[in-house]
């Protein structure tokens, strides 16, 4: 007699004496106390309806000893959280390993779970990464706490490790080149058997070695049905216990199917044997996905294509000695030493040395530029000529790369309307399938064909939904990741659909489409000094003054100056031998001096004037410079048919000023961020599509009233926060660049859809009507697919017409 299996793990449950729990008026045995303890959470949660959904049996929980106790307990200090906690709206989150998951009842039963526990925002599980994200309130729980109750159910839960996922995808690969070879050598050997019998040629040969070669045909193919075919019956089941139709069903039923009647007639008797299709469409299914994975992976499609730009090892500097150390060990305030060729690990300010740094991963512009002490330089970026000293500001899950990839998570977790539509097309077209096959078999049975299970079979397979799944995901992860490249961060899941349809884009002024840093634009001299020495008067004067306008003239050599008073609110005055000198607006040199007005006309930037007790000397214009790249962004951008507006806050004269200068022919002035809004709101009442380009706090209430709001990689936090995209190297041109790839990304949307449904559409009938064997019907399948990814793949290609312009520095903190 068999000894009954435990309720929870399926182990035998033979202790003596026995330990049971009744459960719903039932008693049910355990294999141990572990078992029986988790039951018992289970129930008592309200959650039992984790055993009626479960395809495997749960795993037997391990107790946790003193020393896993304490380890989980080293992850609530603050120095180690470091690595892979960031804060979040309304609490923490953190990015966790979930191990023990057999099936999705396990996902179900974990994120319940999880969600009565006390301080817990947000816990999702993704299946096929076994990734989860945990959300938590530091103030009414702690992170080791969470992660016992995870392992109270039987799994385990530890911090994500990037390296760690790496290695996951490269054994994954590894399997999957095993099975496919597997397939592939079953299918050869049983073509090889099969091949006399398809051409006739058995007239001499005795129906022993027929059933021979029937029983070897069943050798070969059983390896490739238990082991190459296992990961579809395995998501056919997940797929059918959360009643949710893909394409591994139909695949599984036609494997299975053939495998089964196949063996039937090895066995008892028959006509027919299907070994040699069932070998085929396997090899040829799984050859369609191996080739997509890789063709994925490789055009940097994968959710971690950012990770390898983190490194796990930092050089640390402790007064002039080096030594190395884990990356998540380095604190604020500490120094680390960066030699050529190797990865910032933190975020920082240079402060010794001069290097070049490739910062590709941060902003997608591929030339190096050059930083030296005192500039600010981003995890990620890649040291290129000589060692630097940077000191450190942010590290671990702080950085802007973390936060880059962070974002990029969550935009490819977010299904935009065009996926949800496509999965749920697919479907219903599976379980259209389902019901259609067993009509075309009563058919054909009907009719007396001897193929009629052939033809069944290549229904099912035909007509897997496989390119209708894949259209819409792989285009969508091939766009966003090019555009990450360009240095154009999508920050929500919506943005690339919805940029398609853009026809009028708002730009800021200051900080937007001009750099925001103050210039000397011209000087009108009036008096008896030169150019030059009125140069050499102001520079000296301003030497002594911190204020922004003074930093325009720090940088030339100054005359100079004694006795220089700030006069708050109007500029400076000093003293150059018995020579009296003022510096400021008018008005404050005017009350200085008594001089009479001088007359120069309106000017279109701001005016410091420089006079002497008896003359005025000199007038200084200063203005904010248009980028480099803006007048070549609106000329693409017209060129789409964009209808341009530059919307400022600064004075009407001025804004027109720049927009004549840019080729804008609509510009509104003086506008509040009341008035911005009004605006947005003007224009999307009349239909329009508007995206708002900005990078201040008070462009905030217009980008929320726009469609798509686009912040500037200067921006401030809060505004990046609430952007639909990040612009992260401040080039302009990649608006319209961007706008360009999502018109491209819906156009290879549609192309693939069409491709799908007309292959689904025209391969049906030739099935249903016996025109398709059952391996014609796998290789149909699997070609349709790989047409959907490499047509997809022309997406990821970048544009070749990118000028190498220098990117803007960056300097604010992304955050997500």
């Amino acid at each position: 007699m068999s000894s009954p299996a435990c309720f929870h793990c399926g182990e035998p449950a033979i202790g003596e004496p026995p330990i049971t729990l009744e459960l719903d008026g039932q008693p049910r045995k355990f294999c141990c106390q572990g078992c029986k303890a988790v039951c018992e959470t289970i129930h008592a949660e309200g959650l039992t309806g984790f055993y009626n959904f479960r395809t495997e049996p749960a795993v037997t929980p391990k107790q946790l000893t003193t020393s896993e106790l304490e380890r989980i307990r080293e992850l609530d200090h603050p120095l180690i959280q470091q690595a892979f906690v960031s804060p979040v709206k309304g609490g923490q989150e953190a990015q966790l390993l979930i191990g023990g998951i057999t099936c999705a009842a396990c996902i179900w039963l974990l994120e319940n779970h999880m969600k009565k526990q006390p301080g817990v925002l947000s816990f999702s599980v993704n299946h096929s990464t076994q990734r989860a994200r945990l959300v938590w309130a530091q103030d009414q729980t702690r992170l080791s706490d969470l992660l016992i109750a995870i392992h109270e159910l039987g799994y385990t839960a530890r911090p994500y490790q990037a390296d760690e996922v790496e290695q996951q995808v490269r054994t994954e690969h590894r399997s999957m080149l095993i099975r496919l070879a597997l397939a592939g050598i079953g299918s050869f050997q049983s073509m090889m058997l099969a091949f006399p019998l398809y051409f006739e040629m058995v007239n001499d040969i005795s129906p022993q070695f027929i059933t021979f070669f029937r029983w070897f045909s069943l050798l070969i193919a059983t390896p490739v049905v238990f082991y190459s075919a296992a990961p579809f019956f395995r998501n056919a089941l997940r797929d059918m216990q959360a009643r949710h139709l893909t394409m591994d069903v139909p695949v599984a039923i036609a494997i299975g199917l053939a495998y089964l009647a196949s063996a039937w007639v090895t066995v008892f008797g028959g006509e027919e044997v299907y070994f040699e299709s069932v070998c085929m469409f396997t090899f040829f299914l799984l050859l369609g996905r191996y080739v997509e994975v890789r063709a994925r992976f490789r055009a940097g499609l994968t959710g971690n294509a950012l990770a390898g730009f983190q490194p796990t090892v930092a050089t640390r500097v402790v007064n002039g000695e080096a030594s190395v150390v884990p990356a998540h060990e380095i604190q604020p305030g500490e120094t680390v030493r960066i030699r050529p060729g190797e990865t910032l690990p933190v975020d920082g300010v240079i402060v010794s040395g001069q290097s070049t740094l490739n910062e590709a991963a941060l902003t997608g512009e591929y030339l190096p530029e050059t930083r030296i002490a005192g500039d600010t330089v981003h995890a990620g970026s890649i040291n290129g000529e000589n060692p630097i000293d940077v000191e450190v500001s942010r590290s671990g899950s702080q950085t802007r790369l973390s936060g880059i990839l962070r974002v990029l998570d969550r935009v490819q977790s977010e299904k935009p309307p065009v996926a949800r539509m496509a999965d749920e097309m697919a479907g219903k077209f599976v379980g259209r399938v389902l019901i259609l096959a067993p009509v075309v078999w009563i058919g054909w049975w009907l009719a007396g064909a001897d193929n009629a299970f052939d033809i069944t079979l290549s229904v099912l397979v035909v007509t897997c939904p496989c390119a209708l799944s894949l259209a819409t995901p792989t285009a969508i992860t091939a766009a966003t990741m090019k555009l990450r490249r360009l240095g154009f961060l999508p920050t929500r899941g919506h943005t690339l659909e919805f940029m398609n349809a853009i026809d009028t884009v708002i730009f800021d002024k200051t900080g937007t489409l001009t750099e925001g840093q103050l210039r000397l634009a011209s000087i009108r001299v009036m008096g008896s000094q030169s150019e030059s020495s009125c140069l050499k008067l102001a520079a000296g004067l301003e030497q002594h003054s911190e204020h922004p306008i003074a930093r325009v003239f720090h940088d030339r050599a100054g005359a100079h100056v004694t006795g220089v008073q700030n006069h708050l609110g109007g500029g400076l005055s000093g003293t150059q031998g018995d020579l009296a000198l003022f510096i400021g607006h008018k008005d404050f040199v005017q009350s200085q001096t008594g001089l009479p007005s001088p007359d120069i006309g309106e000017s279109q930037g701001m005016e410091i004037w420089l006079a002497s007790e008896n003359e005025w000397l000199a007038c200084f214009r200063l203005d904010d410079q248009p980028r480099d790249d803006a007048q070549q962004a609106i000329k693409a951008l017209k060129s789409l048919g964009i209808r341009i507006v530059l919307l400022s806050g600064d004075r009407s004269s001025h804004v027109q000023h720049v927009a004549n200068t840019l080729g804008i022919d609509e510009a509104i002035g003086q506008a509040s961020p009341e008035r911005k809004l009004e605006v947005l709101r003007d224009l999307t009442d009349q239909g329009h599509k508007v995206m708002m380009v900005g990078d201040g706090i008070n462009d905030l209430p217009s980008m929320a009233g726009a469609g798509i709001s686009v912040a500037m990689g200067s921006a401030a936090d809060l505004t990046q926060l609430h952007a639909d995209a990040v612009l992260l190297n401040g080039q302009l041109r990649q608006v319209a660049e961007a706008i360009k790839t999502s018109q491209n990304t819906r156009k290879v949307i549609r192309q693939n859809l069409i491709w799908a449904l007309v292959y689904n559409v025209t391969a049906l009938p030739l099935a249903a009507a016996g025109l398709v064997p059952p391996w014609l019907a796998a290789l149909g399948m699997s070609a349709s697919s790989l047409v959907v990814v490499l047509n997809t793949l022309r997406l990821a290609r970048s544009p070749a017409n990118q000028p190498p312009e220098s990117s803007t520095r960056v300097g604010a903190q992304l955050v997500s």
